[in-house]
């Protein structure tokens, strides 16, 4: 459904997503996450947008928190949509030094693929 009503770049952000490996996938003690929630602002030129975080949470709770503002993005609270579990899937859970390490890289390589508006990736 997003991908045949939402940002045309989305396809581009999937793709550039799945070329990303997590070394420490389902490695013992791997518990965090990396997510992507999508951002909508209607007053942007560009009005969808990517926020990328990580977590040792479930990212459902974790984009439930950014929502009621409990240690919360500004972007993913004010204008979170969703979140995308498709994107990242394939990465989680992994060890918290890596969700790190892939956190910001994913959020650099959709900067780099020409989603104009991410957030997050720190």
């Amino acid at each position: 459904m997003l991908r045949d009503h939402g940002p045309q770049w989305i396809d581009d952000a999937f793709s550039v997503a799945r070329s990303f490996k997590a070394t420490t996938r389902r490695a013992s003690g791997a518990k965090h996450s990396v997510y992507v929630v999508l951002l909508y602002d209607p007053r942007r030129a560009e009005p969808w947008g990517l926020y990328v975080g990580q977590t040792a949470r479930d990212p459902d709770l974790r984009f439930d928190q950014h929502k009621t503002g409990y240690k919360s993005s500004s972007a993913a609270r004010r204008f979170g949509v969703r979140l995308l579990p498709d994107m990242v899937a394939h990465l989680n859970p992994m060890r918290q030094w890596e969700s790190l390490d892939l956190e910001e890289a994913l959020a650099e390589a959709l900067r780099a693929a020409g989603v104009a508006w991410v957030e997050g990736g720190h």
